[in-house]
């Protein structure tokens, strides 16, 4: 078990430090293609399509392969997805990338957390969040280095070809160490293969539980650096800071996360994570400035930390012990996550078209929002 969960870790990180390095660039693409704010949130939009597109078929090619094999192999191609972005100098061919780059990701991810789910079921112990926290450890890391990359001039084309080559010998290294697909594929042999069934309704409500934290977390990674170098101006290094401090607070919060879930229960901490996140932004965003923002960006880190990695492991356990023969775990985690990427997907598009119109400081007041109505709509779901 130990050696598969150094495989599950090591993905976590990558995924993670792949999507931090790539956010800490967008100012710089929006340079580079001399593109507005709009024009970004499109660009942002075709990674979006991307995910949507292999959630559509994702959990169910892993029930019928075992998560080892498609972990694997999703692992390697996000790594060989970065390649077409270096070489993508216009709109459109960075709309590609970025379109094939979403759906290698999601690959990943789902696999990943399907892994980690069946790896708590073996274990019979929370592991989730601390998974959950090495994907923000290495979101952290990848917003440090993409960040230091830009400070110091080295180019996109560049930092996507180190990149590349450092996650395929990530993956190659700990190919070996994941539990064998058999454990996965038994599960889901015995899921019947019904075309009419329904998603049950708990899958759908814990989904926008995770929906309103994606929000948050999608809108602080993609506009952070924007909003501190356009509307606060903000040096290059410096506008990096808010997304830095936004994964130091996830990544403390989900260290804890596995013994906070253990002492109060999944939703208990909801209505707390929705208060801290939206009074903390809310109130750095009327104050308005960089270092508002950095207090900001901690409290939605800090604040929406647990909410991801809680309502994936429930998607998997609720399927296996309320749904079993009918939903396999990951087919679960794959409705939850489906459902919560809609936060990761449409609100940093939509929160660029919308600022347009009000400004990107104002824009941000809509996860404030949203967080806010979490913690209220938190407080009718039954404690788990």
């Amino acid at each position: 078990m130990q050696s598969a969960k150094l495989a599950v870790r090591t993905a976590f990180i990558a995924n993670g430090f792949s999507v931090g390095a790539l956010v800490a660039r967008l100012p710089d693409f929006k340079i580079q293609l001399d593109a507005s704010t709009g024009e970004i949130g499109r660009m942002l939009f075709c990674i979006s399509f991307g995910v949507l597109f292999a959630l559509s078929f994702i959990g169910k090619v892993i029930a019928r392969k075992g998560s080892k094999p498609i972990a694997v192999f999703g692992s390697i191609a996000t790594a060989l997805a970065l390649i077409p972005i270096a070489f993508s100098n216009t709109t459109f061919p960075l709309a590609i990338s970025f379109f094939v780059f979403g759906v290698f990701l999601t690959i990943q991810d789902v696999a990943m957390n399907s892994h980690a789910a069946t790896l708590e079921h073996e274990t019979k112990s929370k592991l989730m969040s601390n998974f959950h926290a090495l994907f923000s450890v290495g979101a952290l890391s990848g917003g440090l280095v993409g960040g230091l990359f830009a400070q110091i001039n080295i180019s996109i084309q560049n930092q996507c070809f180190l990149l590349a080559l450092l996650f395929i010998l990530m993956a190659l290294a700990v190919r070996n160490l994941w539990l064998p697909a058999e454990i996965d594929i038994h599960k889901s042999d015995e899921v019947k293969k019904e075309k009419t069934l329904k998603k049950p309704a708990i899958f759908f409500f814990i989904g926008l539980l995770g929906m309103a934290a994606a929000i948050n977390e999608g809108a602080a990674g993609d506009w952070g650096g924007i909003l501190a170098r356009d509307t606060f101006n903000a040096s290059p290094f410096l506008a990096t800071l808010p997304y830095i401090v936004f994964n130091i607070g996830m990544v403390g919060g989900r260290f804890a996360g596995d013994y906070i879930m253990e002492r109060f229960g999944t939703f208990k901490i909801l209505f707390r994570a929705g208060l801290t996140t939206g009074i903390g932004l809310t109130a750095g965003i009327l104050i308005g400035n960089i270092y508002s923002q950095i207090f900001a960006w901690f409290a939605i880190g800090l604040g929406m930390s647990v909410v991801i990695p809680a309502v994936f492991s429930a998607g998997a356990t609720i399927a296996r012990e309320r749904f079993a023969g009918k939903i396999a775990p990951a087919e679960g985690v794959a409705i939850v996550s489906g459902i919560s990427y809609f936060g990761f997907l449409g609100a940093p598009p939509t929160i660029g078209y919308i600022a347009e119109v009000i400004t990107l400081r104002w824009a941000m007041l809509i996860p404030a929002a949203l967080a806010i109505f979490m913690a209220i709509g938190s407080r009718f779901i039954k404690s788990s």
